[in-house]
């Protein structure tokens, strides 16, 4: 798009034109693009990258979430499945319906994510203790837990680069 010249006077502002997308339109966007690039085959090589990707997908839900990003053995996106919504503290997951999707897509990996709408994303003791059941129960099918991530509205908690896996 070519933009005239600005005459005396006037600012760019001036030239501003109305756009037929609404804010929504540009969050639903937002949340393909990170989808996208959280579909299937793709390499996850940066953990920050992963991040992003999964706080722009899950940051306008006004609720709780606890899904699985599916990994092959070359940590390539296999899927990614939302399990539970809810309070985590009331909402359980079973380690059975957790082995059942992994085993459902073949994944050698997961990423176990959970969304806190809260301003702190920090991990509480129940979110460790959430972790030990999961990777006992998916090392019995072969199945690596790489990392728990605690997504917040503004940033993420790896329980991995805190020690917790």
């Amino acid at each position: 798009m070519k933009y005239p010249k600005l005459k005396a006077g006037e600012t760019p502002d001036t030239y501003v034109m109305e756009s037929p997308l609404t804010e929504a339109d540009v969050l639903q966007m937002a949340q393909q693009l990170a989808m996208l690039r959280l579909s299937k085959g793709r390499a996850l090589t940066e953990r920050r990258l992963v991040f992003s990707h999964l706080q722009t997908l899950l940051q306008f839900h006004d609720y709780e979430v606890f899904a699985l990003l599916l990994l092959d053995t070359e940590h390539r996106v296999i899927g990614f499945r939302e399990l539970f919504r809810g309070p985590m503290e009331r909402a359980s997951v079973y380690p059975r319906e957790v082995v059942k999707i992994v085993l459902e897509h073949n994944a050698a990996a997961v990423i176990l994510v959970q969304y806190d709408p809260s301003e702190d994303p920090k991990p509480s003791q129940a979110d460790r203790t959430l972790t030990t059941p999961l990777k006992n129960a998916l090392n019995m099918v072969g199945t690596r837990i790489l990392d728990h991530v605690v997504v917040g509205y503004e940033s993420c908690v790896s329980l991995a680069e805190r020690g917790h896996l």
